[in-house]
């Protein structure tokens, strides 16, 4: 069952409390108690204090909205009562028994049922995931809160996918500009290409060759530096208005996380998975129960960029969220500014962790290809 907010809770609450006097409100005797609690609920305290509750759960709605994905690109609000909404739909792709290809704009916000070739379909506002329903817009829960309307293959442009095409092209136009420029001017950079230059020769000099070696560096080096830029241009665009989480995504994150086991695996020489499965120098009996364990390490280490990614970035975004959403809270001359003081430097400090957490993935990403494409020329000899 689904929590319910708190202005709900306090009616609950208000119902259970004067049931009794509810359930005999007809009867003469207990007419001036109605009348009483009508007016002690009417009072203007208590309309302050349910209109500050709806405003709570205006922030939580608001700062829940940012996180999560959509299937539109919702920019601001603007009206007395936000009203008025500014973005652009992205296109709704939906596999269900056929093709399902239409606007997002039919939602209407998550407000309206979608109808296509016969098919009704309607956003959860619980998690934010296309249903299928019927041409009321019927979603049903079961007892735990989970709705159990069908839900047909989301292929859909998203926020999250729409932003990362964005953050492709401009790296395609940056980087093809300053290849262009060097075949042009020779070893000179121009533009925009003399801040990036420094920053490609440092992932070269300082985290690929030490990483991986003179010999095998250069066949990673299109993938590390694809990652880098990537997960930093990604972060940065998460701090602009526009506010879009993308490595706040699990599934991103752990996509980024598979390439890097995939590329480890598949370029893999057979000294790293011989220190695997075999290792030199440990006595036979315990190299049974280390392979396994030397195994699943190889899990585990794409495991840990992908949640160190992921965790870094939402908890950065929603401590920042929450910092803004107390300024109005506070409303107070002494506590809003102290909020957008901490807000602004938390904003500072998170455009540090941008490039902090694009060196980090990108730097333990060296390290396993550097494992895996070392050669142990030394055990032989050994023995």
């Amino acid at each position: 069952m689904l929590f319910l907010n708190k202005s709900r809770q306090f009616l609950f609450a208000s119902l259970v409390a004067f049931f009794p006097l509810y359930s005999s409100a007809n009867s003469s005797e207990n007419a001036p108690v109605k009348q009483k609690v009508e007016a002690v609920a009417a009072t203007p305290e208590m309309k302050a204090v349910s209109e500050e509750e709806t405003k709570d759960e205006e922030r939580k709605e608001f700062i829940q909205h940012h996180l999560l994905d959509s299937h539109d690109f919702h920019i601001f609000s603007y009206g007395k009562n936000a009203e008025h909404n500014v973005g652009f739909p992205l296109p709704v792709i939906l596999w269900d028994n056929g093709i399902h290809i239409f606007s997002s704009s039919k939602f209407e916000h998550g407000e309206a049922v979608a109808e296509d070739g016969g098919s009704y379909y309607k956003i959860s506002h619980h998690d934010g995931k296309i249903y299928k329903t019927d041409a009321a817009g019927e979603l049903k829960e079961n007892a735990k809160g989970q709705i159990e309307n069908e839900k047909p293959i989301d292929l859909s442009i998203t926020k999250s996918l729409f932003m990362i095409f964005v953050v492709s092209i401009l790296m395609f136009l940056l980087f093809a500009g300053l290849g262009k420029s060097y075949k042009k001017n020779g070893s000179i950079a121009k533009g925009a290409g003399r801040f990036f230059e420094p920053i490609i020769l440092y992932i070269r000099d300082e985290i690929a060759i030490p990483n991986i070696g003179e010999k095998h560096y250069k066949k990673y080096m299109s993938f590390l530096l694809t990652i880098f830029f990537f997960i930093w241009f990604s972060n940065i665009f998460g701090l602009t208005p526009l506010g879009v989480n993308i490595t706040g995504n699990l599934a991103i994150t752990g996509a980024l996380a598979l390439l890097t086991y995939l590329i480890t695996t598949f370029t893999a020489k057979k000294d790293y998975w011989k220190h695997i499965f075999w290792m030199p120098g440990v006595p036979v009996p315990m190299k049974f129960i280390l392979a396994p364990i030397e195994l699943l390490g190889t899990i585990i280490k794409p495991f840990s960029l992908m949640i160190r990614l992921y965790a870094n970035m939402l908890a950065g975004h929603v401590v920042l969220m929450s910092l803004i959403a107390l300024m109005y809270k506070a409303n107070s001359i002494v506590g809003s500014p102290l909020a957008f003081l901490l807000s602004f430097v938390l904003t500072l400090l998170e455009v540090l962790v941008a490039l902090l957490q694009a060196y980090i993935f990108t730097m333990l990403a060296a390290l396993y290809f550097g494992s895996a494409s070392e050669e142990h020329h030394h055990d032989e000899a050994h023995h």
